[in-house]
């Protein structure tokens, strides 16, 4: 018999020891990410049991400041499925924990016209759920072509490089 080949790592844990849960692989497409800043979490118990359980989507979310506090809203973290009828609301407004100084600075950038507090990954960092917001303005459809052309061209040259030698 042979052994199963398992390393200390899985496919979705980052060289600093980070779980990643979800990534918002459309953000960085949709958007110009100009600034990132880490905010923990608040959840309840059966939302960290089904973090853990790798399920959530951050597609169609957003962070919103109010008085203050920074909301996550539209983040859809599903029920446990081994929890009994006191699980929590699917897409229920989750509140983020930043200092008031990170609050201030990604607010005042954050009320610019055109940006929008977005969020890039959910993850577990040192046992604690994590969300990376990124400041973004929505790219136009030439930059997204724009965007994909450069991405395709450096592609290629990168094959042209390895075929060489």
């Amino acid at each position: 018999m042979s052994k199963s080949k398992k390393s200390g790592k899985s496919d979705k844990t980052t060289s600093s020891g980070e779980k990643i849960v979800c990534r918002n692989r459309r953000a960085r497409h949709d958007y110009e990410i100009t600034d990132t800043i880490e905010a923990g979490i608040v959840l309840t118990g059966t939302e960290a049991k089904s973090l853990r359980a790798g399920k959530a989507s951050l597609e169609e979310s957003y962070a919103r400041v109010e008085r203050d506090e920074v909301w996550l809203i539209r983040a859809d973290i599903p029920e446990y499925a081994m929890a009994n009828i006191m699980n929590h609301e699917p897409k229920r407004k989750r509140k983020l924990l930043l200092h008031r100084r990170e609050i201030a600075k990604f607010a005042k950038k954050g009320m610019e016209q055109g940006f929008t507090l977005i969020p890039l990954q959910l993850y577990f960092k040192r046992g604690r759920a994590k969300v990376q917001l990124g400041l973004g303005r929505g790219k136009r459809q030439y930059d997204k072509r724009e965007s994909l052309k450069e991405k395709t061209h450096k592609r290629e040259m990168e094959r042209a490089r390895r075929s060489r030698g």
